[in-house]
């Protein structure tokens, strides 16, 4: 049962009591006598403002009007935020504002999967854990952790593995990794504690689990800043992101400008570089006046965004 549906009956329940306490006949059983006999009441008594019936009617228009406003914040998440809508690129937010600082809801909180936290967020052998890993079993099922949109569904061989991409009406865009199975297709819209896919092993995993990232215009927070991974809720209602906090701890950083750069390490290429940071070969090579056989140093900073 939708939710026009949901409003038709409740209107109905609200509006015959109050009619049948205005009319000394009993109502007709069809509808268009029904409508009728609204409408000729209407005429009569144009209802009073301190009516019950005006204020159940003012009440139905209210929840009608919310509605309407929800379901448009879901069909464009943080329209006012993100430049792009895309489901092919994972974090490539070229032409964002990144804010000084900026209020994110974090109240509807649902946790993707009660387990435990296997490992955080921060660098990990020599490369950054942009997440934090959550223990579940093949199959188990993951949930969406908040009202969004899905923005990219993909498999990532080296990488995530099957794994999902959503923009949330906060600002947040959540990343849920390893996946064995999809259950919800690209732009489609879900509510928070929606099943999404189930848990898995692929990609570059050794274990079944569930790699969760919290990221905003593209920059990886720290999931257990914003959320108690111990009792499942949020820390506070509502988190404040501040620019000047934020950096990039393992390859290279983000400077007061929200621009990433990357410090190139023993062996790495461009193309390697791109994967990293969700962009492509052509785009750094525009950013740092290079070309395809441009010789990398080790220690180079590139530019990635």
């Amino acid at each position: 049962m939708n939710f026009k549906t949901i409003i038709t009956l409740i209107s109905t329940l609200i509006l015959y009591p109050a009619l049948n306490a205005q009319t000394e006949t009993p109502l007709p059983s069809t509808k268009s006598n029904s409508i009728r006999v609204v409408i000729e009441k209407d005429k009569q008594a144009k209802f009073a403002v301190n009516t019950p019936i005006r204020r159940e009617i003012e009440l139905l228009d209210s929840l009608i009007l919310r509605s309407t406003l929800d379901e448009e914040d879901l069909l464009f998440p943080a329209d006012d935020l993100y430049s792009l809508w895309s489901n092919e690129f994972v974090h490539n937010h070229q032409n964002v504002v990144i804010p000084d600082s900026f209020q994110i809801d974090c109240s509807s909180y649902v946790a993707p999967f009660e387990g435990r936290v296997t490992s955080r967020f921060g660098p990990r052998r020599h490369r950054m854990h942009k997440g934090i890993d959550i223990k579940v079993e093949v199959g188990d099922t993951i949930v969406a952790a908040f009202d969004g949109k899905i923005r990219v569904r993909k498999f990532e061989r080296r990488g995530y593995g099957y794994y999902l991409i959503i923009r949330h009406n906060n600002g947040l865009e959540t990343v849920y990794g390893h996946l064995s199975e999809f259950l919800v297709e690209e732009n489609d819209i879900v509510k928070a504690g929606q099943p999404i896919g189930l848990g898995g092993n692929t990609g570059r995993s050794t274990g079944s689990h569930l790699h969760f990232e919290t990221r905003f215009l593209g920059i990886a927070l720290n999931p257990e800043e914003l959320i108690d991974f111990t009792n499942y809720v949020p820390h506070h209602d509502i988190y404040t992101f501040q620019k000047k906090k934020v950096t990039s701890l393992a390859y290279g950083n983000t400077d007061a400008n929200g621009i990433v750069y990357h410090r190139v390490r023993s062996g790495e290429t461009l193309s390697a570089i791109a994967r990293k940071h969700g962009t492509s070969v052509s785009q750094l090579c525009k950013l740092n006046k290079l070309t395809t056989r441009s010789i990398l140093r080790v220690g180079q900073r590139i530019r990635c965004n």
